[in-house]
């Protein structure tokens, strides 16, 4: 009889919603909450889960941060909760530089990620380089 053990990465996607403006693009954005952990695997299934980190990826410029452990686990566990500033640490990406729209039929010009133009409602919002 023999037995495959193993130890390996893995990487699970958390259902959670909370749209945000986000600190880093100004865009309007939701954060994806995923864990990251090591597990220990019999015959190719996860017995045992360890190291496990929890991690906030913006959906408008792809920041991403660490999540406080207390309100990871509790998202993990399928709890109603919000995410706070306070609960966020900063480890890369984000701001979306050079990049703006024009609207051809007004000529308004912004930053923003609209598809309708703010100022005369048209669908005529194109991006430009600066």
């Amino acid at each position: 009889m023999f037995f495959i053990i193993g130890a390996a990465p893995g990487r699970k996607n958390l259902n959670f919603h909370q749209m945000v403006i986000c600190p880093e693009c100004g865009g309007y954005g939701r954060y994806q909450v995923y864990m990251t952990y090591m597990s220990l695997t019999l015959f190719f299934i996860p017995v045992i889960k360890w190291k496990k980190e929890y991690f906030v990826q913006m959906s408008c410029c792809n920041a991403l941060y660490r999540l406080n452990p207390e309100a990871g686990s509790a998202i993990a566990w399928g709890e109603e909760v919000e995410i706070q500033p306070k609960d966020l640490k900063y480890i890369r990406g984000g701001v979306r530089k050079g990049s703006w729209k024009h609207c051809d039929n007004c000529g308004y010009t912004t930053e923003e990620d609209f598809d309708f133009c703010p100022k005369c409602g048209k669908y005529t919002m194109h991006k430009e380089s600066k």
